[in-house]
C-alpha cells in the first residue's frame, strides 16, 4: 500500500519550493500535487511489502521442494542407468 504521509511530504516539499510569487497558491498547489501523485501512484502496478514477503517466502518454499524433487529424481535415474 502507498503510504499517504509520504505522498504529503511529497506535496509539501513541491510547494515550499514554489518560486515565490506563486506563494499565495501553494495551499491549492499542494492539494493538488497530492491529487495527482495518488492517482499516478494508484497506475503503478506494485504490491505492498508485506504482500512481497509473503511471496518471497512462497518463492524459498517452492524452490526447496524443487531441489528435493531433483534430487530424487537425479538418484532414480542413477539407479535406473546403474542397473542396465
Amino acid at each position: 500500500m502507498i503510504n499517504p504521509k509520504k505522498i504529503e511530504e511529497v506535496a509539501k516539499q513541491l510547494s515550499e519550493n514554489l518560486p515565490s510569487g506563486l506563494k499565495q497558491f501553494a495551499g491549492e498547489f499542494e492539494e493538488r500535487s497530492k491529487q495527482v501523485l495518488q492517482n499516478q501512484l494508484q497506475k503503478l502496478d506494485v504490491v505492498s511489502r508485506e504482500e512481497f514477503e509473503v511471496q518471497q517466502h512462497v518463492l524459498i518454499k517452492t524452490r526447496e521442494k524443487l531441489e528435493a524433487l531433483q534430487a530424487q529424481v537425479d538418484a532414480l535415474e542413477a539407479k535406473l542407468n546403474s542397473a542396465e
